[in-house]
């Protein structure tokens, strides 16, 4: 059963902070160092000082830096720079975007999600790996709020749901951005509404986007328990979507082989925009790249089996790569690192959707991590969660 509750948000004051635009980030784990960089310049008000702080996530100094972003998140409640919202609320959110030339827009609600081990009726598609998990619980020990939403879909279609997001969001929007990609985001704050979180609760989630803050949720709130009972740690800021009526884009995270022995295989093509136009989910075509004499040169292969791609490349080609791979949901920068003899070899994938990945999950299987790239992401800093406005903490 999925149990989903408003929440007292917190949300930059815009008389204090300027744009929304100075503010906010993508998720934290697409942020390369170039952009924590630049969203340090942007403000000193951004969002990037708690999820990543100056030094980034996993440098040297790391108690350090979770406590900086406690104090910082502290300094700016104080001085009202982030201010909570009158009441528990639900928060409708909507990005607006393009892809493949057609305009399209994604619609969902932001509330506290009570926490379920996996396996109930909220479940995982990708591996995880124990690194960011254990960054993520240090960050939430410090500064005891969500800071950004983890992204779910549930199969759908919901009358009932769509019907509360066509009325909560004829109004002008609480807060707004446009992000790098051109996506527009928009979030408003609705009173709570009993029946939409009663339409969810017999809906199994799937967590497209932030497979490792779901599990640090979860060993949080099992070392809160421990020591005070439940609490507002039993619950997380979730965006939910359904699946059937948003059609969410499920993007490909290509392969970087740094190391090892590379096998060319399949057809020659002529470049990395044939490969982009070839390579197929339902028919398991994907793409390689590698130097062959000095000269780059690309393919397409076929595998066998059922879709996703991406399952049947690991079974089938990369069984034992792992440890020598980088993901990157750019294909260019894929091609670019082979091209500089930073890699041997990069593997490209085609998109695929929430339903097949979803029938992978009722088959009691995993995708590998970094499968998927769900797209346009929730933007970081349009609202946060903190766990002393949502009931007793220690």
């Amino acid at each position: 059963m999925s149990r989903i509750s408003p929440f007292v948000g917190l949300s930059f004051d815009r008389s204090i902070v300027g744009s929304y635009d100075l503010v906010t980030t993508p998720p934290y784990d697409v942020i390369s160092d170039a952009a924590r960089r630049h969203f340090l310049d942007a403000s000193p008000y951004n969002v990037i000082r708690l999820v990543l702080g100056p030094n980034g996530a996993g440098d040297g100094g790391a108690d350090d830096k979770y406590r900086q972003a406690a104090h910082q998140l502290d300094a700016w409640r104080a001085t009202g720079a982030l201010v909570p919202t009158d009441a528990p609320s639900f928060f409708p959110y909507e990005m607006r975007f393009s892809l493949h030339g057609r305009r399209r827009t994604m619609r969902g609600l932001v509330g506290a999600v009570e926490l379920e081990d996996w396996g109930g009726s909220i479940v995982p598609h990708e591996q995880t790996i124990p690194g960011p998990i254990e960054d993520r619980l240090r960050l939430m020990r410090a500064v005891r709020t969500n800071l950004s939403s983890i992204h779910a879909v549930f199969r759908g279609p919901s009358e009932p749901f769509a019907s509360f997001l066509d009325r909560e969001t004829t109004s002008e929007p609480a807060a707004f951005t446009t992000d790098e990609a051109g996506v527009e985001h928009r979030l408003w704050v609705s009173d709570p509404t009993p029946e939409v979180a009663m339409s969810l609760e017999p809906e199994s989630l799937m967590i497209a986007d932030g497979h490792h803050r779901y599990s640090m949720a979860l060993r949080y709130r099992d070392e809160m328990r421990a020591s005070h009972g439940t609490g507002p740690w039993d619950r997380v800021m979730m965006l939910v979507a359904d699946a059937a009526v948003q059609e969410p884009p499920v993007l490909p995270f290509h392969r970087i082989q740094t190391s090892g022995p590379f096998e060319p295989v399949g057809t020659r093509v002529r470049d990395l925009g044939e490969i982009l136009e070839t390579v197929s989910d339902e028919r398991l075509v994907y793409g390689s790249m590698s130097l062959e004499d000095g000269i780059p040169v690309h393919r397409v292969a076929e595998l066998s089996g059922t879709p996703p791609a991406v399952s049947a490349l690991h079974e089938q080609v990369l069984r034992s790569a792992d440890e020598r791979l980088r993901y990157t949901p750019d294909a260019v920068e894929a091609d670019d690192a082979v091209r500089a003899r930073e890699a041997v070899a990069a593997y490209f994938l085609p998109p695929t959707d929430a339903t097949r990945i979803r029938d992978v999950i009722d088959r009691g299987e995993r995708l590998p991590q970094k499968s998927t790239f769900f797209w346009p992401k929730p933007r970081t800093g349009l609202v946060m969660r903190p766990l002393d406005l949502d009931g007793p903490t220690a």
